[in-house]
């Protein structure tokens, strides 16, 4: 019997997998925030935080993109923590920090970034306390650094075909876990807490994050750039639409 060892590259594959079925134009969003961050850099080495980064899907594409580039990943789940510091190399720092207080700065090597960079990973925060992180982020920011947030955000101008579009995106998903194709993110989970690595990393996670804790409340694109624009952003607008999901920019 082969020795058990823990692979981090196979645990990101599974990951990426698990979030593309979710996700269908995940790489589509990926893109547009990079081109975002290569508009305002004039450098190749843009020193960038992946924010709520998780398993570091952010900061491996932009090490990609440029390969000289400073990512610093913050995140609180142990699990996906684990994961991209067994993946990332050292052009990356992994800190542990919580978004729900203002203290989540001083965990940053740097406060100076190029960019700030979020995927499908603010929407369970209050609108309140959203409102208050676009502003502490401003203040991480380098003048002409941006910020880009993407994650479901519908057009409140297509109300009703943002629904169909989000109903045939919901059926196609639906479909592939049927047939076994990918596991949903439920099944993900479930399956992460039977590695002997990850499985105590699970437990810890559950009690971090005790039942459902994303929040019901999910505004449209409109509300994210009024409250970027309230946070003292100069510009704010957006950059990216794919059905119900968009990325918003900031640029201090």
């Amino acid at each position: 019997m082969t020795p058990y060892t823990f692979n981090g590259p196979a645990w990101q594959e599974s990951w990426d997998r698990q979030q593309e079925a979710y996700l269908p134009d995940r790489e589509e969003r990926f893109a547009a925030m990079l081109d975002a961050v290569e508009a305002v850099t004039e450098w190749p080495a843009p020193r960038i935080l992946d924010l709520a980064g998780g398993t570091g899907s952010i900061s491996l594409r932009a090490q990609r993109r440029f390969p000289q580039a400073n990512t610093t990943l913050l995140d609180l789940d142990p699990v996906t923590l684990t994961i991209a510091r067994a993946t990332l190399d050292e052009r990356s720092t992994v800190v542990t920090a919580d978004l729900l207080t203002p203290k989540w700065t001083a965990a940053l090597p740097h406060r100076d970034y190029d960019a700030v960079l979020a995927a499908t990973a603010l929407h369970w925060l209050t609108p309140e306390r959203l409102t208050a992180l676009y502003a502490e982020i401003r203040t991480v920011l380098r003048p002409g650094g941006i910020l880009v947030n993407a994650d479901y955000m519908p057009d409140d101008g297509l109300p009703e075909l943002s629904k169909r579009l989000g109903d045939r995106a919901d059926a196609r998903r639906e479909a592939r876990y049927a047939a076994g194709a990918v596991l949903s993110w439920s099944a993900w989970w479930e399956h992460a807490g039977t590695d002997p690595t990850l499985a105590p990393l699970v437990e810890e996670r559950n009690r971090l994050f005790p039942g459902d804790h994303h929040q019901e409340w999910l505004p449209p694109a409109s509300w994210h750039v009024r409250a970027l624009r309230d946070a003292g952003f100069t510009e704010a607008g957006l950059i990216w639409r794919g059905a119900q999901d968009a990325a918003v920019a900031g640029v201090r």
